[in-house]
């Protein structure tokens, strides 16, 4: 998941790149209080206009956080990463890893009562297939067959899906995939009911009508204000508290004021500005309402490869070479972040390889300078480097820029945008330079890293040449793509691991991407109010599990 504020999981948005969300939280004190907690109360927060709250296209921790409450899919993630039944009562795939059977539990419904079936789960992911839709998430649907017909518009329906009987959903797949139940938990395999229409209605997209443990109260008020409440008909665990207020904030400046709400208590739940994460500590950690986790989030400099000065893999590598990360951390970070060598995160324990980016381990002018002049990078070349606004990534922007001069002499051109138009830009046929980056697994498997942000089939360029998939350097490599296929058709995990590593290592050899740091997250949750409160998957708080002290 990209993050506007944060990607998902451990590995997620940067908390530079994509503003990220912290992950887990101390459980002091609230599993003493759970047996004394309470339901009832409004939880609030802040956020910066989300993308879409609709399944058909949330993509950005704001967007997932409204749409994971709204809707339940098959299967769902916990915080450390383990995958659990949600509608799914049982599973089976082929030996070939082609077919997959899941059996669906009966009698659920959305909240305009339609029922949750197969053919809600079936609607809803023809729907994000379709061309007419546009997503910028539909790739992962990518392996189900007749998926390519949809996409070009030849057809309105996924040759590959199928009910068998009212609650039997069966997924035929193009290629083996043996972890396609695992990628089913990401928001966009969600049911949709019949009244949803195609992606592009107005009226859903803004008012979405969900089967989750919270519906819409009212419809998304842009850049003000989304409101969910309890559903009470929910056919899983009901939440136990009443009403959710998402207040949209300024994207200028909007961890200042989730901070500024929190002090003011108008928030239960903020980030804060890099400057003050000194005092802020301070003063919150003693009243245990301060959250510090090492998160696995993936922080990295996004470098189109196929147009501009960065198209060499030299010239990459020699941005990288010239970045002194640890100064940053040092500096600007005041050692809460950790220096990043890798493309997968540590949390990926099984495959994760220490210091496979040589060209992150220390600043080194003289190579730096060196493949410059190889790749024809010259003192005085424009390099552009975009980032989203209010999200505190000024600071660490403005010492990568003046590193990238005092090392190459180059002239770069630093460009601060609101998160949507910072996406947009990154999707723009003529994109040049860097963007500031991040990503989070929308399910946890290595694959979910390498596919959508390196695979070729993940560029997804339409006819004007705007890259609508998340692989938005527009990297390229035959060989890296063909150990991904290898991988997803392995049955054995430890060997799907082994060929993991394999295209790990071809990406970074290519400089991909430029990997600055993991990510520590540090949050503020007003854990005197709110029992269990904790960072869920997708690195924003486990709305459905927290109640009142």
């Amino acid at each position: 998941m990209r993050g506007a504020n944060s990607a998902k999981w451990v590995a997620g948005a940067i908390v530079i790149a994509l503003a990220a969300t912290a992950c887990g939280g101390s459980d002091s004190g609230d599993k003493k209080n759970e047996g004394s907690s309470k339901s009832g109360g409004t939880f609030k927060l802040g956020i910066t206009e989300p993308v879409a709250i609709d399944p058909y296209n949330a993509q950005e921790s704001e967007g997932i956080l409204v749409t994971d409450n709204l809707f339940t899919g098959l299967y769902e993630p916990t915080a450390d990463g383990k995958v659990i039944p949600a509608l799914a009562e049982s599973k089976e795939v082929s030996d070939d890893g082609k077919t997959w059977t899941f059996k669906i539990k009966a009698g659920t419904k959305f909240t305009n009562g339609e029922p949750v079936n197969a053919e809600a789960f079936i609607r809803g992911w023809n729907r994000v297939a379709q061309k007419k839709s546009a997503s910028d998430v539909a790739y992962h649907l990518g392996g189900i067959d007749g998926f390519a017909d949809v996409q070009a518009g030849k057809s309105d329906a996924l040759s590959g899906l199928k009910a068998v009987d009212e609650n039997t959903l069966q997924v035929k797949l193009s290629a083996p995939d043996f972890e396609f139940d695992t990628k089913t938990t990401h928001t966009v395999f969600s049911p949709v009911p019949k009244v949803a229409g195609d992606g592009k209605n107005a009226a859903f997209n803004v008012a979405p009508i969900g089967n989750g443990p919270f519906k819409l109260q009212g419809k998304w008020e842009h850049n003000k204000k989304i409101t969910l409440v309890r559903n009470d008909d929910y056919g899983l665990t009901k939440a136990k508290i009443d009403k959710v207020e998402v207040s949209i904030l300024n994207s200028s400046n909007g961890v200042t004021l989730e901070y500024q709400g929190f002090q003011s208590g108008q928030f239960d739940w903020a980030r804060m500005p890099v400057p003050q994460m000194p005092a802020a500590k301070a003063k919150y950690e003693p009243q245990g309402e301060w959250i510090a986790v090492d998160a696995n989030g993936m922080n990295y400099l996004l470098p189109i490869a196929d147009n501009g000065p960065l198209k060499s893999a030299k010239a990459r590598e020699a941005v990288s070479y010239a970045i002194d990360r640890d100064a940053i951390i040092k500096g600007v970070f005041q050692g809460t972040m950790t220096k990043s060598t890798t493309i997968l995160p540590p949390a990926f324990a099984d495959v994760y390889t220490k210091d496979l980016c040589k060209s992150c381990i220390q600043q080194d002018k003289v190579k730096a300078k060196a493949l410059a002049a190889e790749a024809g990078l010259k003192p005085g070349t424009t390099v552009d480097i975009g980032y989203n606004t209010g999200a505190g990534h000024e600071e660490w922007i403005q010492a990568v820029a003046q590193q990238l001069k005092d090392v190459l002499g180059l002239k770069v051109n630093a460009q601060g945008k609101p998160f949507a138009e910072l996406l947009s830009d990154q999707q723009k046929p003529k994109a040049t330079g860097m963007y500031r980056f991040a990503w989070g697994a929308d399910y946890p498997t290595p694959d979910n890293f390498l596919f959508p942000l390196l695979d070729t089939a993940s560029i997804n360029k339409d006819a004007s040449g705007k890259v609508t998939g998340d692989n938005r350097a527009r990297y390229s490599n035959k060989k890296f793509d063909a150990l991904l296929t290898k991988a997803r058709g392995e049955k054995d995990l430890a060997a799907r691991n082994v060929i993991y590593k394999e295209a790990e290592k071809v990406a970074m050899d290519d400089v991909a991407l430029i990997p600055l740091w993991n990510r520590t997250q540090l949050r503020l949750a007003n854990t005197k109010k709110w029992a269990n409160l904790k960072m869920d998957f997708h690195e924003d708080p486990n709305l459905a599990e927290i109640s009142l002290k």
